[in-house]
């Protein structure tokens, strides 16, 4: 895969179907540079940032949220199949990385976990609802923790919340309290309107969210998943 191509071409990433049947989404070469913008702030990926890609390339979350951003912040990167055995080894190499938490919980139960120091790296969470825990767990190792929701119509990093090593006052489903959008709440259901979405106008999520004190919390999906 050569992502300079795609960059310059536009690249269709496909949706994971957890929250419905799978929709296969065309992003033009602005909009991947737009979306890449908001992803290289909002996790500081620059030119000494080391990517360690293990999810699928032809989601959002794999191809949009690290990896593009890190061919335009010229940073490093390697695209791996997961193993949760070797996964920790390899990672030291690194200083991003994206897990969802079936691939979290899978590394929780390796034995080389207890003793995991990831100190000095970046962990983006997301693909779906995201328990307190799993944050917990890596920011008691030392890792920053991006608790994060995106959606391939909408963009990969657009709505989140981010943890500091040692923080582990969090609460389970999280949202986000920090918006690269502009976002409001119809009888429960959460509409977009964002520079990365791939819609002009506000776009219904079908997540059912609710807001406390400028946090959103995710609720289930309209279709009761």
């Amino acid at each position: 895969m050569n992502l300079n191509v795609l960059i310059r071409k536009g690249v269709t990433v496909t949706s994971s179907g957890t929250t419905g049947e799978p929709k296969h989404v065309y992003r033009s070469p602005k909009n991947i540079h737009t979306c890449a913008d908001v992803s290289i702030k909002r996790q500081n990926i620059n030119i000494s940032s080391s990517i360690y890609t293990v999810t699928r390339m032809t989601h959002a979350g794999g191809l949009l949220l690290q990896t593009i951003p890190a061919v335009i912040a010229k940073a490093s990167y390697e695209i791996d199949t997961f193993n949760a055995w070797t996964f920790l080894d390899k990672f030291k190499e690194h200083t991003h990385t994206f897990l969802p938490p079936k691939m979290v919980e899978a590394l929780i139960k390796t034995k080389a976990f207890k003793s995991a120091d990831f100190t000095g790296q970046f962990i983006a969470l997301g693909s779906d609802k995201i328990p307190a825990r799993h944050v917990n767990v890596l920011t008691e190792r030392g890792a920053t923790v991006l608790s994060n929701w995106g959606m391939s119509e909408i963009g990969p990093c657009t709505i989140n919340k981010l943890y500091q090593p040692g923080e582990t006052e969090t609460e389970d489903n999280v949202l986000g309290n920090h918006f690269d959008c502009h976002f409001k709440i119809i009888d429960g259901v959460l509409w977009v309107n964002s520079e990365q979405s791939v819609h002009d106008d506000w776009f219904c999520t079908d997540d059912r969210v609710r807001e406390s004190k400028g946090t959103l919390y995710y609720e289930g999906r309209t279709n009761g998943a």
